[in-house]
């Protein structure tokens, strides 16, 4: 009985029947309990938990949502790039890959495929070992082997250590048994590669509560996913339910096993989800019927895809056939046509981002494509409209690209220009503050260079709250839009304008500029529709509370061109307080690219846009506004050495106390380089137990090899 176990034994037991039916419920879709018996068994749990805290571990189901990152993502190597994947649009290119394929082989050599759908998500690589990303190494004790890192696909070289989010996704194993492991004949140190995907119910439900709370909706699932993947907040990630769909399996970069349909089958083995709509099919003609009985799958299985991946099986065959530059040439994607729709031009509007970019949208006669109704779609700039020869008026062809986003992509041309068309004029100046529009030499946009644009400004606001910026909630397009002096039931609408192009204004605007914001009294707030003291009171909170960002949000918050969520990061950990970024940003031209270029990954682009925000004075006006309003623009600087300057490592194994995460940062901090793949010019490999194929090649090549204490002793 129960009663009569040790904490220890009853922590085990419960942790064990809510893998199994965390199993049943995200991988085989056929739970055997209510929420409300899964979470009394998650209650009890954490409740033993609570009372030996000695006995918490960090595969416990308990411990899958934690703090967020400290100091964003880190990049790091991959064990071997993730490629993209060459096309096929038809059957004909289809056979033209598999004559390639078997051109490339002996004669002699039957040649079977794999056969999987393609699902419409963002890669990620998951490494597992007998420690886990928090340093426990207990997996060397029991046999078992744990989630040690996350990885996305980033450039295909090097990805983002997000594996505090990836730990949040119910399909994704905590740790895998020594029984599971045996069963499907792996290691205990190998690496998964798949797809995270939102499904369509999270998704409708996602864009519910975002225009719920008067944000716009997202664009599509897969934007959904990749943006929830890569937050700050453990939390909203697991909210999200992403599913996780396994379909590579490696070990040091290195297929693991001698055929793909066998590392699916040992993928499903050990306790990963893999799509069911897999097939080994023995000839190109099998492959043409499985795509052909695929394509109609696409509006019944909740969620996206948008073709079929077909793999040589053999992992030998792989091998010898090898890579192109940039794709393997024992796979292809097979993609479906895109879902299209004609329908007529109705009109252009042109909207006004954050940047200023003026960028024309098509109003069109509502069509269905694809299950989804049609009315909006971009013309991108005036090159494109061009380009397509486009009037109001024409019939065009609309599809959804990417299988999501509408474009028009051409002019019908048997209803082209009929009478009563007219010619797209791109307008010269501001459609929504009348300021003349500028182009910079060498790009395609025409942008509205007042920073007072009521367009911009509205822009700027809703980025400025945006969750992963400096997260104020209930700033979303609705309140915005009172802010601003519009009618709430406008929502913030661009197309709400008068006849003049100016915003339709119902009252005095509170707030000019984001500093604004920071001077809101709660009397103001009550003054506008449907705000009563609750809201008011939750906004003003809100709105103080983001005062304690930090440097790296506001930099984000700012909305400096090319400056992202990881460049703001990383000029914050440079530079430790605005002030001196400003001052080093405000220099000599030559002085102050000099400066920028010397923060890891900002070339002459970045740099540039850097400096030309800091020399308008209304934007060092701003800083300085928002600085006296109290807010946070310091940051701990990141303090390196040049211990390690000049010298290269390799990371293999699983160190005995430090993670893979720490030792790369120590060796960075000093001013060493971390490497993916042993060559001629690694300087070191730091191997750690099972340290595969990346040891042996070091002692075949002479490299010098260091284990854990060797790495701490040449740190000092």
């Amino acid at each position: 009985m129960a009663s009569e176990l040790t904490p220890d034994q009853a922590i085990q037991e419960l942790r064990d029947q809510l893998r199994h039916h965390e199993y049943l419920y995200y991988v085989e879709d056929a739970p055997e309990l209510t929420d409300a018996q899964y979470d009394a068994l998650m209650n009890r749990l954490k409740g033993l938990e609570e009372k030996h805290p000695e006995l918490v571990t960090a595969d416990s189901p308990s411990q899958r949502v934690g703090g967020k990152p400290k100091e964003g993502f880190t990049k790091m190597p991959h064990s071997r790039p993730m490629l993209s994947l060459d096309n096929a649009y038809n059957e004909e290119e289809l056979r033209a890959w598999d004559q390639r394929v078997r051109d490339a082989l002996p004669s002699t050599e039957a040649v079977r495929y794999v056969c999987e759908l393609k699902l419409d998500g963002l890669s990620l690589a998951l490494q597992y070992g007998a420690g886990s990303d928090k340093g426990e190494a207990h997996g060397a004790k029991d046999g078992s082997a744990h989630l040690v890192r996350g990885l996305t696909r980033g450039d295909g070289s090097i990805g983002e250590d997000v594996t505090s989010n990836v730990r949040t996704i119910r399909s994704v194993p905590l740790s895998i048994s020594a029984a599971k492991l045996k069963a499907a004949g792996l290691p205990h140190s190998f690496e998964v590669r798949g797809e995270v995907v939102l499904p369509q119910a999270s998704f409708l439900k996602l864009n519910e509560e975002r225009e719920a709370a008067g944000q716009a909706p997202a664009a599509n699932p897969r934007n959904a996913a990749a943006g929830t993947i890569r937050t700050l907040e453990p939390n909203i990630v697991a909210q999200r339910r992403l599913d996780f769909y396994a379909y590579f399996l490696l070990r040091d970069g290195e297929f693991l096993l001698p055929q793909q349909s066998t590392a699916l089958d040992a993928l499903k083995t050990s306790g990963f989800r893999v799509n069911k709509y897999v097939r080994a099919l023995k000839s190109i003609d099998e492959v043409v019927k499985f795509i052909a009985d695929a394509e109609p799958l696409r509006d019944s299985l909740g969620y996206e895809i948008d073709g079929v991946v077909i793999k040589v099986d053999a992992t030998a065959q792989q091998r010898r056939l090898g890579f192109t530059g940039k794709a393997p040439r024992w796979a292809i994607a097979y993609k479906f046509a895109a879902r299209a729709g004609i329908t007529k031009l109705e009109d252009v509007l042109f909207q006004v981002g954050r940047t200023g970019k003026v960028t024309p949208v098509a109003a069109l006669a509502p069509v269905l494509i694809g299950g989804t109704t049609v009315s909006r779609a971009t013309l991108h700039n005036a090159d494109e409209i061009a380009r397509l020869g486009v009037r109001i008026g024409d019939f065009v062809q609309v599809e959804r690209g990417g299988d999501v986003i509408p474009k028009i992509v051409e002019v019908v041309e048997d209803k082209a220009h009929p009478r009563g068309t007219k010619e797209i004029a791109f307008p010269k100046s501001c459609p929504v503050c009348t300021s003349e529009l500028q182009r910079i030499e060498g790009e395609v946009d025409w942008r509205c260079v007042n920073n007072s644009c009521p367009a911009r400004v509205r822009e700027e606001l809703l980025h400025w709250s945006a969750r992963g910026v400096m997260n104020i909630e209930g700033l979303g397009d609705a309140m915005v839009a009172q802010l601003l002096g519009q009618s709430a039931e406008l929502g913030g609408d661009p197309e709400a304008v008068t006849e003049e192009g100016a915003p339709v204004v119902v009252r005095k605007p509170l707030i000019h500029t984001i500093g604004d914001l920071y001077r809101l009294k709660r009397e103001d707030l009550l003054g506008l529709e449907r705000v009563g003291e609750k809201t008011a009171d939750a906004l003003l909170e809100q709105i103080k509370r983001s005062k304690d960002g930090g440097l790296a949000r506001v930099l984000l918050g700012l909305g400096i061109r090319f400056v992202g969520e990881r460049t703001a990061q990383l000029l914050a950990e440079h530079f430790g307080s605005m002030d001196e970024l400003m001052t080093e940003a405000t220099q000599e031209a030559v002085q102050a690219s000099e400066a920028l270029e010397a923060v890891n990954e900002v070339g002459p682009k970045v740099a540039q846009a850097i400096a030309e925000f800091f020399a308008v004075e209304k934007n060092k006006d701003l800083v300085k506004d928002l600085a006296a309003l109290g807010l946070e623009m310091t940051a701990e600087k990141r303090v390196t050495t040049s211990t390690l300057e000049g010298l290269t490592f390799v990371l293999t194994g699983t160190l005995p106390n430090l993670t893979r995460e720490s030792a790369k940062e120590k060796i960075e901090s000093a001013g060493g380089r971390v490497s993916g793949s042993v060559s001629k010019k690694t300087s070191y490999v730091v191997a750690g137990e099972e340290a595969g194929s990346k040891l042996d090649k070091a002692n075949s090549l002479g490299v010098k090899v260091l284990d854990e204490a060797g790495l701490l002793e040449l740190l000092g």
